[in-house]
């Protein structure tokens, strides 16, 4: 009974994949033949409302196309669609001092540039997923420098050569985000698949990173991981220092099961484990379903306006880390909170009509913004998700080991 549900979960997660939600971006204005790169902001039937674009996007639109020829065979049109990707970033998101560019115009001329090295994240993965699909050895070392350049900054962050007038005084508050060794981490494990020969010194700067999170953001008196905190590690009580972000603990505790998967590290599983269980556990909306945006960890008021708000990604992160999680530990809690955020999502997001997900819910599961890509959302956490939640269930129905993922 177990087998027949895998496979058809299975199936399906690779035809909204394949016949839904690629469809639909290779249909739409994403790709700028005339230009290069990507154009994310489109509304429901796939035009686009603002051609600025997104330099995050363009990293995560070559990722997804180039992990896509990697997992499914290269097929022409997404070899074309990563090389626009490719092309444009190389040529205007790269700034004079090797970092990167938030937002440039449709031509390439540069809008914003902002001190968190997100940015380079998606630059990273991206060259290196390219590199994997094409041998393209340049993109591999590129994409290796970049990620030198964000380990440095991490380290030494007054060796950033970008100099403008910080947002925050460090001197006054120091504090840290967890969502930087976060991306480090999975940077750090992508570049390991693409760069095997470097193996040993990838996984090493991942325990590195793993070390930092578990050390200054998991705070298992609390039972949390905290978004922000003291340089120290120590407890901020203002609303930044007590702000959940359940999708970003979800998000980071597949990236830590993905490390125990690769280690065989017990005590990661553990962690990882305890955090994918705490986020669900103060994320989840018992009244109306789906997982809250933000909660505040002593349950005072929230800052941000859309706390309770129901976000795409972060569903798209729990389905992974459910599956990740039953499929290494075998308990049966897992699946079925699986089926039960399957259900939620694949009921309320999808546009039945025009295709794709709408991003943005209410809090009562209506739809509050039409569009379906922005500067934030466009095709990378969905596929992501499609893709890898297919290989997962692929390995439980043939009764394989689970495999890493990044």
């Amino acid at each position: 009974m177990k087998n027949e549900a895998l496979a058809r979960y299975r199936k399906f997660y690779r035809d909204q994949l394949l016949e839904d939600c690629i469809p639909f971006w290779m249909k739409s204005d994403l790709l700028d033949r005339e230009n290069g790169g990507y154009i994310t902001s489109v509304d429901r039937q796939g035009k686009s409302y603002n051609d600025d674009k997104s330099v995050w996007f363009q990293g995560r639109g070559l990722w997804t196309f180039s992990a896509l020829c990697n997992r499914y065979g290269a097929r022409e049109e997404w070899l074309e669609a990563a090389r626009l990707g490719k092309d444009f970033l190389e040529k205007y998101c790269v700034d004079t001092d090797g970092r990167l560019f938030f937002t440039v115009t449709r031509d390439g001329r540069p809008l914003r540039k902002r001190r968190y090295m997100y940015s380079e994240s998606f630059y990273t993965v991206g060259m290196a997923e390219y590199a994997a699909a094409t041998g393209d050895r340049e993109a591999l070392r590129k994409a290796e420098a970049c990620f030198e350049s964000m380990l440095r900054l991490y380290r030494d962050p007054s060796s950033d050569p970008y100099k403008i007038t910080p947002k925050s005084y460090a001197s006054t508050r120091s504090e840290r985000a967890v969502a930087v060794p976060m991306v480090l981490v999975s940077s750090a494990q992508l570049l390991r698949r693409c760069d095997p020969e470097k193996a040993d010194y990838y996984s090493e700067i991942t325990r590195q990173m793993a070390s930092d999170i578990f050390t200054y953001h998991y705070k298992a008196d609390k039972e949390c991981v905290l978004e922000t905190v003291l340089s120290d590690g120590s407890f901020l009580d203002n609303p930044a220092g007590r702000t959940v972000n359940p999708g970003h603990s979800i998000e980071n505790s597949w990236f830590l099961m993905n490390e125990a998967l690769y280690s065989g590290d017990q005590e990661t599983l553990r962690k990882a484990l305890n955090i994918l269980n705490w986020s669900l556990r103060r994320g989840w909306d018992s009244e109306n379903g789906g997982i809250y945006y933000f909660v505040d960890v002593n349950g005072r008021p929230c800052e941000q306006l859309e706390w309770d708000m129901k976000l795409w990604w972060v569903h798209n992160e729990a389905l992974i880390a459910l599956l990740m999680a039953y499929g290494l530990t075998g308990e049966e809690s897992y699946w079925v909170r699986f089926e039960e955020i399957h259900e939620y999502v694949f009921s309320h997001f999808p546009d039945k009509e025009y295709g794709e997900w709408y991003g943005y819910l209410h809090r009562d599961g209506t739809v509050s913004h039409t569009q379906k890509g922005s500067l934030w959302k466009g095709p990378y956490h969905l596929p992501r998700c499609l893709m890898i939640c297919e290989q997962l269930l692929g390995c439980l129905e043939e009764g394989k080991p689970l495999e890493p993922v990044l």
